[in-house]
């Protein structure tokens, strides 16, 4: 509580008329307000920086050796409904030279009138070799969970693991492309524990135009093909500074799965930042 040292002093009036000297309780909704404001602060920062390309120019230059960041959160309630959130996420980097790998973990677990209600459990493992500025070979692993998956229609795990060579095709301060293509496994397990294994291939295209100082386009492309199915995304994506306050960033994200009923979901956003 801000400034609780002087609390004692005020008077009822002062209290009754909800005086802005110190932060009120969730009782009142303030918090509550401040709290819901982080999160869409925090979503369309995130919506903004998936323009960024760490990897978009030559090879990017990290700091040697191990680095990393790490959070988690957890809520216990009780009373009126007893329920338990815990939550995790962590990065490791290791650089050595052109050799960098990547991990990233994030759980989630939900736990509701002693019932589990989410078990979701989601890790990467990203390693590139730089060769040049123009050439470079990655290894890929990727593996999701839910571990509440209970019948033939849910997938209780999805793996990945690939490699390939990659190649900068264009390199300029304005505009930059760069392609990597690979073969490996993929793995999937249903509810009732069935699971496929089968050949996979994958191609990935990042491109990004810079039309003036403060307007640059990025189209992301992923392609997964297996036997079974046939995945695409596409992320095209438009930011503008309108001026050192004011930005944003509209967006078009197309996700393709012919081994659905409906194959296309398209999703149209929009996020706008502005400070005064």
């Amino acid at each position: 509580m801000k400034n609780a040292r002087h609390i004692v002093g005020l008077s009822a009036a002062l209290i009754a008329l909800g005086t802005t000297a110190f932060a009120q309780t969730d009782l009142t909704g303030t918090e509550a307000v401040d709290d819901r404001i982080d999160d869409i602060t925090e979503a369309v920062t995130d919506d903004l920086d998936r323009a960024n390309d760490a990897s978009r120019f030559a090879f990017p230059e990290f700091r040697p050796g191990l680095s990393g960041s790490a959070s988690v959160g957890y809520t216990g309630k009780t009373g009126n409904t007893d329920s338990q959130e815990f939550s995790l996420g962590a990065r490791i980097r290791h650089a050595q030279g052109n050799f960098v790998q990547n991990i990233g973990v994030a759980l989630d677990f939900t736990e509701s009138a002693g019932r589990k209600t989410k078990e979701d459990v989601f890790g990467v493992y990203d390693a590139n070799y730089y060769f040049n500025d123009q050439v470079y070979g990655f290894v890929l692993g990727r593996v999701k969970t839910d571990g509440l998956a209970a019948t033939a229609g849910d997938v209780q795990k999805d793996a990945f693991l690939g490699f390939g060579p990659g190649y900068r095709v264009l390199n300029t301060p304005d505009m930059a492309w760069r392609v990597q293509s690979g073969v490996g496994i993929s793995y999937l397990e249903d509810g009732l524990g069935a699971s496929t294994s089968e050949t996979g291939y994958i191609a990935s295209s990042r491109f990004f135009w810079k039309f003036n100082d403060n307007i640059f386009a990025t189209n992301d492309t992923d392609i997964l093909k297996s036997d079974t199915a046939l995945r695409v995304n596409n992320d095209l994506g438009v930011n503008f500074k309108m001026t050192d306050a004011f930005s944003t960033r509209v967006s078009y994200l197309t996700e393709y799965n012919d081994s659905r009923a409906i194959r296309t979901d398209n999703k149209l956003g929009v996020s706008l930042v502005y400070g005064f």
